[in-house]
Order: structure tokens, then C-alpha cells, then sequence
């Protein structure tokens, strides 16, 4: 999306906020070394009381939901095999539908409640997807107007043939959003961003957008990754960026979790083709020798997000690719971007 469009989109968000008063895909490689899921905290749910069902035929897809401190954030849980995996997905973004219980404790389902999905059309050539809702998705609080567009927008364009979405309700296109009327003249993209933030020192008309993924973590220590869009000075080195702003960390009053070591030094990032480098100097290694396994998985996931979700990463700490996670995964070869994050393991 051009500038003019991102700067548009962001204007929409702040005047959505300030009328509200609230708070505020993925492809893949097979030759390249994958890397696991990031926490599921599998424990935290086995304790939770949360409805674990027998699935005789699963896959997985990735909704968007809202947990108990605002953010928007992907949960992947196991569905019915099914070729609408599209609508499927949908589905289990209603309030009080087939997710209902499923959800780790903390968050809330962002479709209201009595939505259904009257149809989704994808057309593959042009990667769009038309959705149409049912006159019950016009029901929602002004808050989560902004939410709602995110978690529809992102939950579709994790499909590898959706990369916009249009909205439909009984049938009729929808040039705004029904409650704060955030316009809709254009299609739906990741362009608009997701639990965006900006900082009073970034003007809008010379800002870039970088998406980051911080953790959080609910109150049964549930521990999850949360994409938040942050408005930085304009740039051209994206990738540099991102790494630099994982180091500078979340937004300390949003209540989110760094992720990176403390002392975390960035020596060098390159980006040939598919394949970006990340060097460290070796303040990014614990005692173990090992690097923070929740910091290199948010390296992974916020490089592909902003630049190719195709690429694969290599990580290195002082030109040195021999680097092992806490959590014992090897960093020595190029890896790929996760299937899925945030997975639950019910």
C-alpha cells in the first residue's frame, strides 16, 4: 500500500480512538529448517477448565481475538478439516459460537455474537476475498471497530491466496464501518496494520509502519506472541529497523513483555532475495551460551511480517551461525517463518 494510503488508514485509527475513549500468512519452504510454535503454555490450559473435544479429522487455522488487555492477537486452534478453512475460520471468530470455550483465558471473541457468514468468495487471481455477514455484524461496541476490521483482515490474509478482503452485509457492500464509519472505499490489507501505536515524537506523513511481536501473558501464564504496529520515523532499511526496535522494546504503559536480552546489540542486518541476516554481538547469549528462545521466534516472525513471508532468517552472534535457543533449537541454518503461532494444544 503507498504512503498516502498508510496515512489515511492511520488518521482513521486515531479519530476511531479518540471517539471511542478506549484503550487501545504465510509461506513457507520445505528445505529450510523450521521453527517451532512459539509458547502454547499447554500447561496453564490443562488447569484452566477451558472444553478440550475429540477432533476425528483436525487441522488448524489461525483466528484473531481480543485478550483481556485489548491487543488483537492470533490464536491457532484445531477445526473440522474442511475446504471452506476460510469461512471455518470465521465461524470461530463469533461470540458464542463453535470457539466458545476454547479461547485461553482472557480472551474474547470479536464477531458479535449472533453473526453469521452468508458467504465468502475467494477469487484466487485477484487474492481477495469477499465477505458477507449477516445484519448481526453491525452489533458491536464502537471500542472494538477498529479490533474487528484487524481481526477480519489479518485471520483472511493468512490464507496464502488472500492478500485483501472486502465486507459485505445481507448482500450489500459496505463503504464504512456501520458504528464509527471508518471507510472501507478500498480494500482490506495487513497495510492497516494491527494494534497500532504511535509514538508523540512520529508525525504520520513521515512515519513507516513496522509491525513487532512482543509477548504477553494472561493470568493463568498463558504466554503468547502479540503483533503490535508501530509508527516509526521514515526508512528505507525496514529490516534493520525492525531488529532495532525489538531492542527498544513495548510501549512500558501498554503492559506487553520484551523480548530480546538485556544488552542486546544488533552488529549487522543484510537482505539478499529470500534470506536476511541478523547479526548480534554476543550480549545476545545468557550464560548457557544460548539465546533467548521467545527472542529469536519474535525475530523470525517480525522480519518475515515486514518484509517477505517467504524469506527465511539466519541469525548469527558475532558472524558466528553455530547458535543454540534456550529452549535447545538450532539456529545454525536459515529458518523459515512458523506455520502457526500462538498454538493451543487442546
Amino acid at each position: 500500500m503507498k504512503q498516502y494510503k498508510w496515512i489515511r488508514w492511520a488518521a482513521a485509527v486515531g479519530m476511531v480512538a479518540l471517539l471511542a475513549s478506549g484503550c487501545s500468512p504465510s509461506g513457507k519452504k520445505e528445505q529450510s529448517q523450521q521453527i517451532d510454535p512459539p509458547p502454547a503454555g499447554a500447561d496453564a490450559m490443562a488447569t484452566s477448565g477451558k472444553v478440550s473435544r475429540t477432533i476425528a479429522n483436525p487441522m488448524q487455522v489461525t483466528v484473531y481475538a481480543k485478550d483481556e488487555k485489548g491487543f488483537v492477537a492470533p490464536i491457532a486452534v484445531q477445526v473440522e478439516k474442511t475446504q471452506g478453512a476460510a469461512r471455518k475460520a470465521l465461524e470461530y471468530m463469533v461470540d458464542g459460537g463453535p470457539v466458545q470455550g476454547r479461547l485461553p483465558a482472557g480472551f474474547t471473541s470479536l464477531l458479535p455474537k449472533g453473526t453469521e457468514i452468508k458467504g465468502i468468495n475467494i477469487m484466487e487471481d485477484q487474492k481477495l476475498a469477499i465477505v458477507d455477514f449477516s445484519k448481526m455484524f453491525t452489533d458491536y461496541n464502537l471500542q472494538d471497530e477498529r479490533k474487528i476490521m484487524e481481526a477480519v483482515t489479518w485471520t483472511l490474509t493468512g490464507f496464502p491466496s488472500v492478500e485483501k478482503v472486502q465486507l459485505r452485509v445481507d448482500g450489500k457492500p459496505l463503504k464504512e464501518m456501520p458504528v464509527g464509519s471508518t471507510p472501507l472505499d478500498e480494500s482490506l490489507t495487513r497495510a492497516i496494520g494491527i494494534n497500532v501505536e504511535k509514538p508523540e515524537s512520529v508525525e504520520y506523513g513521515q512515519s513507516t509502519p513496522v509491525t513487532l511481536y512482543f509477548l504477553n501473558q494472561n493470568q493463568e501464564n498463558y504466554s503468547y506472541y502479540v503483533p503490535v504496529t508501530r509508527l516509526v520515523p521514515r526508512t528505507d532499511n525496514v529490516a534493520e529497523v525492525v531488529i532495532r526496535q525489538l531492542i527498544a522494546g513495548p510501549d512500558q504503559k501498554k503492559g506487553l513483555v520484551a523480548v530480546m536480552a538485556p544488552g542486546a546489540e544488533l552488529l549487522k542486518v543484510e537482505k539478499t532475495n529470500d534470506l536476511i541476516t541478523v547479526n548480534f554481538s554476543d550480549n545476545m547469549l545468557g550464560p548457557d551460551k544460548k539465546a533467548p528462545a521467545e527472542a529469536l521466534k519474535a525475530v523470525v516472525l517480525s522480519l518475515t511480517e515486514n518484509t517477505n513471508a517467504a524469506a527465511k532468517v539466519q541469525i548469527l552472534v558475532n558472524g558466528d551461525a553455530k547458535v543454540n535457543a534456550t529452549d535447545n533449537q538450532s539456529y545454525a541454518k536459515p529458518v523459515s517463518r512458523p506455520q502457526t503461532v500462538n498454538q493451543l494444544k487442546l
